[in-house]
């Protein structure tokens, strides 16, 4: 059974959801405080996963502290995981916390362009199509959005090689935060990592979905799809 390591920061208040949703696809999950993380831990698991919240309260940047926190306790056990095979998946806040530490390729997550915390269901369009994670969505899916630093912005020309190289994994449909070519989520090359600002752990269910007669599946909302696709690829 593919074992997957969530680690969880000061601030993060999206482990159990998230957690919940890797048993639902199969998973043994350990949840693991950052300050007793060590790269044992990360050396257990298939997969690594940065859950969403506001780590260490963003007081300095989003995912920044995290970053010089995980270096501390881990060292370089996140990068040794992913160079040997390993996965990684970020999600609102562990999105931001992946590219700070240069797992995806580089960009940033600033503050959206209304300036102000946005909670609502956004609508994404598949855009990856090696990507573990997204192999059972549809080309066009819903999931709930909640944040006020997912603006992603990347140095001159650097999204839209990221879009041609097949780096981008999702866009907006509507994009309400304002980010470069529409991206809200990111993949490197081999589709081993991934980070999204949507949240999947929030549509695990159809009943948690807006829509009460929402009938695009029966038994999973769309994001337990991403949970499910790389458990799969991991057993």
């Amino acid at each position: 059974m593919p074992h997957a390591l969530l680690l969880k920061y000061p601030g993060t208040n999206c482990d159990v959801e998230t957690a919940r949703a890797l048993n639902a696809a199969g998973f043994s999950t350990q949840v693991q405080p950052i300050a007793t993380a060590t790269p044992e831990h990360v050396s257990k698991a298939q997969l690594v996963v940065f859950s969403g919240g506001f780590s260490y309260g963003d007081y300095v940047m989003s995912g920044r502290l995290a970053q010089l926190e995980t270096e501390r306790f881990l060292g370089d056990a996140i990068r040794k995981h992913f160079d040997n095979g390993g996965f990684l998946f970020g999600i609102c806040n562990g999105f931001q916390i992946l590219t700070k530490l240069g797992i995806l390729p580089k960009a940033s997550l600033i503050w959206n362009k209304s300036e102000r915390f946005e909670c609502m269901w956004d609508k994404l369009v598949r855009v990856a199509k090696n990507s573990p994670y997204t192999t059972y969505l549809p080309d066009e899916f819903e999931l709930p959005s909640a944040h006020a630093e997912g603006r992603l912005v990347t140095e001159p020309g650097d999204a839209q090689k990221y879009l041609d190289s097949g780096c981008v994994a999702l866009q907006y449909a509507d994009n309400h935060n304002g980010s470069e070519l529409r991206i809200a989520g990111l993949q490197d090359p081999s589709g081993r990592a991934m980070g999204l600002m949507p949240h999947p752990e929030r549509f695990l269910k159809p009943r948690h979905h807006y829509d009460p007669d929402w009938s695009g599946d029966p038994d999973w909302g769309w994001g337990y799809y991403f949970f499910k696709g790389a458990f799969d690829a991991l057993k």
